[in-house]
């Protein structure tokens, strides 16, 4: 069966309205806003780590519950119905509506168990100086509880601005009113299939690579992910040439299963070599790729806050190597 093959064929007639059979869940309305982004059942079930089958069935129960079709469906394309388009900003609305309530819950619940929320984008919180930070921070205030929170690469800044997290371990560049702290700085490397035939020529320059397609990410299609992602993928190109962007990820793992599927490569950070060893992926040097860095942000109007602050203080004992008079504000 194709990607987009799936009970009703081209043409099939809307469900008849009913009374539904129930509301909407909140995750079947998240799948359908993915689905209407992507236009294709495969690549909007690989989004959201879920087997296609699996999500068609989604679809189809909440078409079901909401009682009318949402999506036209045949073997070569993928489309909303009319019904499906005026549905569209109400889900959209909705799915928001709960995000913004379940930060809510979480700020005040930090506020009463006097816990921390920090948030890390890929394996930085793995990385030895986030180590040494949060042992620190703990080694200081033992009675206060860290939460981990782990970020996809649209999210670290949504994260940060929307209260999710108090801070997070992020990789740079971030848009301006954020406030970091500059932890490390690396070189990076090209990942790329284990078959290209560039690997056994390494090291590489940028201009080896002009021809090759990049994964891109969720959400760059303006704005800071996509300037931050840009920068990443170094686009434009010294010589005035753009990257071509091909398969849409959402975080690390599915960046490296689409490099090891041929969909596209990525630049990584130099640790990405022993912290994401994987079959069917290699990495190359590219000693003109810009260092990469790693920081601890924050928001300005979060930095008062005592569990902020002492973070911030712990990560600059670590840095320096010494302890620090502890009260002081942060600052970037």
């Amino acid at each position: 069966m194709a990607d987009n093959e799936v009970e009703r064929s081209a043409g099939a007639p809307e469900l008849t309205p009913t009374t539904g059979g129930g509301d909407p869940s909140v995750h079947q309305l998240r799948l359908f806003l993915v689905l209407a982004e992507e236009l294709h059942f495969g690549h909007a079930a690989r989004r959201m780590f879920i087997t296609q089958p699996a999500f068609s069935r989604q679809i189809t129960a909440l078409e079901r519950r909401v009682g009318i079709g949402l999506v036209q469906r045949s073997t070569r394309r993928v489309e909303l119905t009319p019904a499906g388009r005026a549905l569209l900003p109400e889900a959209r609305a909705a799915v928001d509506a709960v995000d913004r309530l379940r930060v809510v819950v979480q700020l005040q619940t930090r506020r009463v168990a006097g816990r921390l929320t920090v948030g890390f984008i890929d394996a930085v919180a793995a990385m030895p100086h986030a180590r040494q930070i949060l042992a620190e921070f703990r080694s200081r205030h033992p009675e206060s509880t860290v939460e981990m929170r782990s970020l996809d690469f649209a999210g670290q800044v949504d994260a940060l601005t929307s209260g999710e997290v108090d801070a997070a371990f992020v990789r740079p560049p971030l848009p301006t009113g954020i406030r970091t702290l500059r932890l490390a700085v690396e070189s990076r490397v090209a990942c790329l299939p284990a078959g290209d035939p560039l690997v056994s020529r390494q090291p590489l320059n940028l201009a080896d690579l002009t021809d090759r397609v990049f994964v891109d990410v969720a959400g760059a299609a303006g704005g800071a992910v996509r300037r931050w992602w840009d920068y990443w993928t170094v686009n434009p190109r010294p010589d005035g040439t753009h990257v071509r962007f091909g398969h849409v990820v959402t975080d690390i793992e599915s960046l490296l299963l689409a490099v090891a599927q041929g969909e596209g490569i990525a630049f990584l950070p130099a640790a990405a070599r022993d912290l994401y060893p994987r079959p069917g992926l290699a990495y190359a040097d590219v000693p003109d790729l810009p260092p990469a860095t790693t920081a601890l942000a924050w928001l300005p109007s979060r930095g008062d806050s005592s569990g902020v602050a002492a973070l911030c203080e712990a990560a600059r004992a670590v840095l320096r190597g010494a302890a620090v008079p502890r009260g002081r504000a942060p600052s970037a």
